[in-house]
């Protein structure tokens, strides 16, 4: 079993093997070679991964993003945030993060974010002399606060992986998603202080209130969905579906930037993207399914147990192997697999599952940018034209920028505690 769930995995992905194929791969190969389970099971647990109504809000909030990021809207929250920022060094970085910020509580797509951001910022950034290392990297890792800030897809998944409440996830997501851009932020105005980097303008009241009037409607989205979700009028699925609607008619009849062939469109490039998502969590259920019925979770439970590991030191050991994990796998393969896993050893350690959802989810985000297989380091070389090792370069101080937020979110509960409470 070892040789098939674990030494195999990594070898079809050490040769560019698609991560369900991965996934289907291991489970068929262990059912037919190591368990006696026959081979109607695979299918049997495939699809009742995807047997889950909250499922139904990520089709729902990648439709939201992607009709964002076609209407426009993506647009004027950058400029919106450009204009609140004035005259702060380094103004244009600051307001990098804060868009990706935006864009985060609108989409929870990190490589929508990286997209619609570079393609926009990257030129601007470069010209005001972040230089295009710097520039392709403060892109690449400003997404990844997009998988902390609610509504995240990431959350959603842990929810349904160990069985928590996503609306408690989406509160407990927000104190650290603001603590990462405001880490960000601080570090790119400290590099710009250094540098010399100028600041884009000045904050005129004038310029901030016309930003704030293009961008009004665009800014209610996150507002109408957090709101919606903490005041229960709405489940997160609910929240998916009026996102999708409130974001079709401020595109047709405010912004009037779309018409409905190209929603027709966005929604089409929606359904493959979610289609790469599902697909993706189906076959990761299996192997969740396998390892459960064999009993590798209570033998990692027994193994920790013996080890006599304290909560402070299991967080640490934790988050050392989901950096590593994160690296190569995406958020979404990585929660489904090994949340089963750790979640019930973190709650026989005394650790809040919401607040062990935020820190798994916060690796993860970092994974998204950090070299090899970070998939936003790809995005941002396809928007940018930069080769591989010049995006490895610029990423490497804001790794370590947000893993030292890491820390402060792993040993600080009560950033993830305190909003959702009441919930």
């Amino acid at each position: 079993m070892i040789a098939s769930l674990a030494l195999l995995p990594l070898l079809l992905l050490a040769v560019g093997t698609p991560v369900f194929i991965v996934f289907l791969t291991a489970a068929a190969v262990t059912m037919m070679f190591v368990t006696p389970l026959p081979p109607v099971t695979l299918q049997q647990v495939l699809f009742g991964g995807l047997d889950n109504y909250a499922l139904l809000a990520i089709p729902f909030f990648v439709f939201a993003g992607e009709l964002m990021s076609t209407s426009g809207i993506a647009h004027r929250l950058i400029n919106w945030t450009m204009a609140m920022v004035g005259r702060v060094p380094g103004s244009l970085g600051v307001a990098t993060v804060g868009a990706s910020t935006a864009i985060g509580a609108i989409s929870g797509s990190s490589v929508a974010a990286v997209a619609a951001l570079g393609k926009t910022l990257y030129p601007k950034l470069v010209a005001s002399g972040y230089g295009k290392e710097r520039a392709g990297g403060l892109l690449a890792s400003a997404g990844a606060i997009d998988i902390v800030i609610p509504p995240s897809i990431a959350m959603i998944l842990y929810g349904l992986a160990a069985e928590q409440s996503i609306p408690r996830l989406f509160m407990a997501g927000v104190l650290p998603g603001v603590l990462m851009a405001a880490m960000m932020a601080g570090f790119v105005v400290l590099v710009a202080v250094r540098r010399g980097i100028p600041s884009e303008g000045r904050f005129e009241p004038s310029l901030a209130l016309r930003a704030t009037k293009e961008a009004f409607w665009a800014l209610l989205m996150p507002i109408f969905v957090l709101g919606g979700i903490y005041f229960g009028m709405f489940s997160p699925t609910e929240a998916g579906g009026f996102a999708c609607v409130y974001a079709i008619l401020i595109a047709l009849f405010v912004y009037r930037t779309m018409t409905v062939l190209q929603v027709i469109k966005a929604a089409g490039n929606a359904a493959i993207l979610s289609g790469q998502i599902l697909i993706i969590v189906a076959a990761a259920s299996v192997i969740t399914w396998m390892l459960t019925t064999q009993g590798v979770p209570q033998a990692i439970t027994a193994g920790i147990n013996a080890m006599q590991l304290d909560a402070l030191t299991f967080l640490l050991a934790v988050n050392v192997v989901l950096l590593v994990i994160g690296c190569f796998l995406d958020p979404t393969s990585a929660i489904l697999v090994f949340a089963p896993l750790l979640v019930p050893i973190a709650i026989s350690l005394g650790i809040d599952p919401i607040h062990f959802g935020i820190v798994m989810t916060v690796n993860l985000a970092i994974g998204m940018f950090t070299p090899p297989f970070g998939l936003n380091i790809f995005v941002a070389q396809s928007v940018t034209g930069l080769p591989a090792h010049s995006l490895y370069r610029g990423v490497a101080p804001f790794v370590l920028v947000l893993v030292l937020a890491l820390l402060i979110i792993t040993y600080v509960p009560a950033l993830s505690l305190t909003l959702g409470s009441q919930l």
